[in-house]
């Protein structure tokens, strides 16, 4: 392991410190976008009433009346970190305490930034070497551990940096060893260091840790041994302090066996036997990639795997799972991202964002980030440094470049045509992802009452101008016809969703290239359309008071009643114009018009957006204002990916086939197939 430090990049691209041009300009800003992060993090907890910092945590500063840690139950940091804390307690400005409690912690986390980049193995390519760190810190300041990490009481970020000094930037063993130590008296499970270290070659490094750790704990017994009993004893190594232990922040295998609804003796017995295979898995891939250069790699499986094994894992101390996107995954360059982008997601954004609310998915919501933890512990096939995909994955197929239809609005440089299928977990996390952010803000849009009121007489009276206010009639008649009101009550509630996903799902597998090309010009209609539901909040015809509409959808609405009951919760009801209703409707006729190979599912494809535009007006849910913005957005979607990417049909740029020795055909050429 020592070797592998020195191979793994601690010394090979720390020279790197500097670099001229767009390099060099996008280093410096991503280092201003890494502090105003910091500073915008720092603001969030310094709102924290002063009174509060330690306050609740119940910190003596004297050691004369032990036994106090634990007694409100809302310390959940070891006796040693406790006895490490407890001066802080008495310090008799708060005010400034809490200012520099926030400022240590970010600054810790900035240095476990440039410590882990200086940590990539080699070689590393000068822009990854020159913007690593600014972009792992920036990352590390918007991810739930830190986010956690930074209010009172939290340690979680000091024994990350311990451990990343005393592997890549302490040369000696007994002081490498005693960083680690300390960082296992914070964290106990973080003890799963010293068995890597044995197994990598660096005994004495080892035995200090131990040693340390053991020093450390009779420490804090000798000065606080009713704490001490308490928190090893009695909790089992801190189970159940400060909250359930069966809550959603205790990211843990014992913790997501307790949310199985799992108890007593069978749940111990099983967590014990999963805790036992998990570090095993674990142990031996950590060391194999230590051996195999890649030391940073090995790290964050360890820790991930500490993580998941504790009994308790708070999300404050899941920081090694960011840290895991050091490792590569995958053989084709459009599966290199997977990994990443799944890490980044998963430790950044809460879990709702990440999957629906529904019942059926909630073990996984619940427990997304344990899921992280062990899946680069135990699963993701990392690649090794000796594989032919570690510097050269199968490249994506792009189409040839396509001319600029005029001079003043260019294609973007960054933007070509790729033909082969992405990688479908990446679709879906981006879809939902998408979506959610999406569905966040249209309900963040202006919703003023009076403001969508008059908007709505406004869209009325243009309408009766132009003689197409034909709504009122139309509702009437669905509400006289219950068969015909059940159909587009039916139509309205169930095809929204379900038929653009379904000719999603059905290019992806057979018409990759047009997946891109239909995907794109989805998303940018979509993105539009954000803009017309913050600009022009429209009250719909359902919601007009003395027109005398019916709501055939969500029945008879109280109109005043300014929540309009359940509904208010579930979306904006007045991002109506443009209507995404039709538009989605549109958008999937198109798309079936132009690609469909049969008259009679073109056909369809047509029906489905004249269906669409018949129910969105009978059940008086828009106007038929409201369908044209639809329309627009959507003209302005495909006409935005024709322009920026090129026509839809665009041939195929591939490079010259080569030959491997074996004879077969080298990873550029299994592009074609």
């Amino acid at each position: 392991m020592a070797d592998a430090v020195e191979h793994g990049g601690a010394n090979g691209h720390a020279g790197v410190i500097g670099g001229g041009g767009r390099l060099g300009a996008a280093r410096l800003l991503l280092w201003a976008l890494a502090a105003v992060l910091a500073v915008r993090q720092a603001a969030s907890v310094l709102r924290v009433p002063p009174g509060e910092w330690f306050g609740d945590l119940h910190l003596s500063a004297s050691t004369a009346a032990p036994g106090t840690l634990y007694d409100a139950g809302q310390f959940t940091g070891t006796p040693f970190a406790g006895l490490v804390l407890k001066p802080l307690a008495g310090l008799a400005a708060p005010s400034s305490l809490e200012v520099a409690w926030t400022c240590l912690t970010l600054l810790l986390v900035a240095a476990v930034g440039v410590v882990a980049a200086r940590g990539l193995p080699d070689p590393v390519p000068r822009r990854t070497a020159l913007l690593a760190a600014p972009v792992l810190v920036a990352l590390m300041m918007v991810s739930l551990p830190v986010r956690a990490a930074a209010f009172p009481g939290q340690t979680a970020v000091l024994p990350v940096l311990l451990v990343l000094l005393a592997v890549f930037r302490v040369p000696g063993a007994r002081p490498a060893g005693f960083l680690v130590g300390l960082a296992a008296a914070l964290q106990p499970a973080l003890l799963l260091f010293a068995p890597l270290l044995w197994l990598t070659g660096r005994r004495p490094t080892a035995r200090a840790a131990a040693a340390t750790f053991a020093a450390a704990t009779a420490l804090a017994w000798a000065a606080l041994p009713r704490d001490s009993w308490t928190y090893w004893i009695h909790h089992l190594a801190g189970t159940g302090l400060g909250g359930s232990p069966d809550g959603p922040a205790n990211q843990s295998v014992h913790g997501a066996l307790l949310r199985f609804g799992l108890t007593g003796p069978a749940e111990i017995l099983l967590y014990a036997a999963l805790a036992a295979a998990v570090t095993w898995a674990a142990l031996r891939r950590a060391a194999r990639y230590a051996r195999d250069g890649q030391l940073l790699l090995a790290v964050a499986v360890t820790g991930c795997a500490a993580v998941a094994v504790s009994p308790t894992g708070w999300r404050h101390q899941l920081l090694w799972v960011l840290l895991a996107v050091a490792g590569r995954v995958g053989k084709r360059a459009a599966d290199r991202r997977v990994w990443p982008v799944a890490v980044v997601l998963a430790i950044t954004l809460p879990s709702a964002v990440l999957l629906p609310n529904m019942a059926a998915l909630a073990p996984v919501r619940d427990n997304v980030p344990l899921l992280a933890a062990v899946a680069a512990a135990c699963a993701v096939p990392f690649l090794p440094r000796s594989s032919p995909y570690w510097r050269e994955p199968v490249p994506t197929v792009h189409g040839h470049p396509a001319a600029a239809r005029w001079a003043r609005i260019p294609l973007l440089p960054f933007w070509r045509r790729a033909l082969s299928r992405p990688n479908l977990l990446l679709e879906l996390l981006l879809i939902r992802v998408g979506y959610s952010i999406y569905s966040h803000i249209r309900a963040a849009a202006p919703a003023s009452r009076s403001l969508a009121e008059r908007n709505g007489s406004r869209i009325h009276g243009i309408e009766r101008l132009l003689g197409i206010d034909i709504e009122r009639a139309v509702n009437g008649a669905v509400v006289d016809a219950p068969w015909l009101e059940a159909f587009f009550d039916f139509y309205y509630s169930s095809f929204h969703f379900v038929v653009p996903l379904g000719i999603l799902a059905v290019l992806y597998w057979r018409r990759p290239a047009d997946y891109r090309w239909a995907r794109a010009s989805l998303g940018l209609a979509t993105v539009i359309a954000l803009a017309g539901f913050w600009l022009f909040p429209l009250a719909p015809p359902r919601l007009m008071p003395g027109l005398g509409f019916v709501d055939t959808v969500h029945g008879a609405q109280d109109l005043a009643n300014p929540s309009y009951g359940a509904m208010t919760a579930i979306s904006n009801q007045y991002a109506a114009m443009p209507s995404l209703h039709f538009g989605w409707s549109l958008w999937c006729g198109i798309v079936v018009v132009v690609l469909a190979p049969k008259g009679w599912q073109k056909l369809l494809g047509a029906l489905h957006p004249l269906f669409t535009v018949c129910a969105i007006v009978a059940t008086a849910n828009h106007w038929v204002l409201d369908a044209v913005g639809g329309a627009a957005v959507v003209g302005a979607g495909f006409g935005l990916v024709h322009v920026l990417s090129g026509p839809r049909g665009l041939r195929v740029s591939l490079p010259v086939q080569r030959r491997t020795e074996a004879g077969e055909p080298d990873r550029v050429a299994a592009a074609r197939r």
